[in-house]
């Protein structure tokens, strides 16, 4: 049983690299993002934390109405206090304040899904909330490496 965490958040600003992308090519494109980052972070100037951000951006998310080819924003990024001197292959991203329930996740790397789908089909319908039109993310401690077989991160979903 997950259990979220209920957070109002102030703007969030993030210096990343974004492609589009479907579920299909969500996970060679986010592996070539986060190769294509990783390198780079360090030159990030005024960063808040140590997590790495993925974000899902989509264009008014319906889960019932998704399939393995929708098309969403994919960010990879770390949050800034501002974004004065970026490198010059990055872009920036502000998420919007908002309330978000967060939730904890802690398994294996391919147990994602099932939690996200759980989120989605069970948690939400009965939780009260609904889904707000901001972009979904996922923070990743600075460790975090998807061949881990018990990785950790925080499942962030925009709710109202």
């Amino acid at each position: 049983m997950m259990t979220p965490k209920i957070i109002n958040t102030k703007p969030i600003i993030i210096v990343g690299l974004k492609a589009n992308l479907s579920f299909t090519t969500n996970g060679p494109g986010t592996a070539k993002l986060a190769k294509q980052f990783m390198p780079n972070r360090n030159h990030i100037v005024n960063r808040v934390g140590s997590e790495k951000f993925s974000i899902q951006i989509y264009d008014q998310f319906d889960y019932s109405k998704m399939s393995p080819n929708t098309l969403f924003e994919k960010w990879i990024g770390v949050e800034v206090s501002n974004a004065k001197a970026l490198p010059s292959d990055m872009e920036v991203l502000t998420i919007p304040t908002g309330q978000y329930a967060v939730f904890n996740y802690k398994g294996k790397p391919d147990g994602f899904f099932k939690a996200w789908q759980y989120i989605h089909t069970t948690w939400l319908p009965k939780s009260g909330y609904n889904l707000d039109d901001r972009p979904h993310f996922e923070k990743l401690p600075e460790d975090y490496h998807p061949s881990n077989p018990e990785v950790e991160e925080q499942i962030w979903v925009p709710i109202i």
